[in-house]
């Protein structure tokens, strides 16, 4: 049953087995083994990233190709539900409207940016991705009016989804099932069906198609396949997910921004994780999201305790100040890319082989 939800797709290696089922237990059980805000927005976070770096995925590791537009299309699906939220009653006519709104634009910007761009090579489509990325970023800082400009919106999520909103008058295993609660299941299975019709996409036989084109472009056109139809199929799908993950987000934070939503910060995370967890496996952005999360958020506090406990030595305390945790995270990302050149799931699977 359980090769069967995974599309065929097992993880091949005991040592990933079990890294994969402590991630999925530990964010299925997040709201009762955590305590505060923090701990459950940082598993938010990593169940939708898990989706927006699968989606990336689908077109760097299983079809070579590398677009600088994901964030764009993650910022179309946030600011379609947030912008449809933000004029009227919070209601879930709102989020369908807004949502259906999102993934029409979604579409058609992926089919054109598709169609136009992804007949040049290389280098030549990542740029002409981040002009298209960079100008739709500027857009939504500009058009204030309706965007909020810099300052993004706030805006209300239907009441079930309100921390004020109560389900149960008992508590259930020692915790309030208020809102919030809701809001981050509805988060976490919504990530989980994506995941899982992503990991069918990769498996299926158009999945082998795309691998086919990765590895060799002439020979899959060579073998009859149409090479831009497939290029361009997997790009819609890959932005139709990450519009998907955008609204999600956009629920969960009730707030959308440009910089929180558009901005390259973003896409440059996305490809920090993709290279940790490893192109070309699904199962690389599970563990990639999850490590990367997890540092960004608790690695300056970390490093806060460690430079107080090395106040008698006061280089080692200036080395470890809170200021520099963008340093060592460079430093732990380097050292991940030397130790894991596949990633991590290739590694774990490659010592699986050996």
């Amino acid at each position: 049953m359980l090769k069967n939800i995974l599309s065929g797709d097992l993880p091949r290696s005991r040592m990933l087995s079990l890294l994969l089922a402590a991630i999925v237990i530990g964010l299925a059980l997040a709201p009762f083994v955590t305590q505060g805000a923090r701990p459950l927005n940082t598993a938010a976070t990593i169940c939708i990233y898990i989706v927006l770096v699968a989606s990336y995925d689908l077109l760097l590791g299983y079809t070579g190709i590398v677009s600088f537009a994901h964030t764009m299309f993650f910022g179309i699906g946030a600011y379609g539900v947030g912008l449809a939220l933000a004029k009227g009653d919070p209601g879930w006519a709102q989020v369908a409207q807004g949502l259906a709104m999102a993934l029409a634009l979604t579409a058609v910007l992926a089919f054109l940016v598709g169609l136009f761009a992804l007949r040049v090579r290389a280098i030549f489509y990542s740029m002409i991705t981040l002009a298209v990325a960079s100008s739709f970023a500027v857009l939504a800082s500009q058009y204030s009016d309706l965007t909020g400009g810099e300052d993004g919106k706030t805006f209300s999520a239907p009441e079930i989804l309100s921390p004020a909103y109560t389900l149960f008058e008992t508590e259930v295993f020692g915790r309030v099932i208020d809102g919030k609660v809701i809001a981050y299941y509805l988060v976490f299975f919504g990530c989980v069906l994506l995941f899982l019709f992503l990991l069918r996409i990769v498996n299926s036989p158009f999945g082998r198609v795309l691998q086919a084109i990765r590895e060799n472009e002439f020979r899959a056109e060579a073998l009859g396949y149409r090479t831009v139809v497939y290029r361009i199929w997997a790009n819609c799908l890959a932005a139709l997910v990450a519009a998907l993950a955008g609204a999600l987000m956009a629920l969960w934070l009730r707030y959308v921004g440009p910089k929180t939503m558009l901005g390259f910060e973003v896409m440059t995370d996305i490809l920090l994780i993709v290279v940790i967890g490893g192109m070309g496996t699904m199962y690389g952005a599970v563990v990639g999201a999850t490590l990367f999360i997890v540092t960004q958020n608790y690695l300056m506090e970390l490093m806060g305790r460690a430079s107080e406990s090395m106040a008698a030595v006061p280089m080692l305390a200036a080395a470890f100040h809170p200021d520099r945790w963008l340093l060592w995270l460079g430093v732990l990302f380097i050292l991940s890319v030397y130790f894991f050149p596949t990633g991590i799931v290739g590694k774990l699977r490659g010592l699986r082989r050996a």
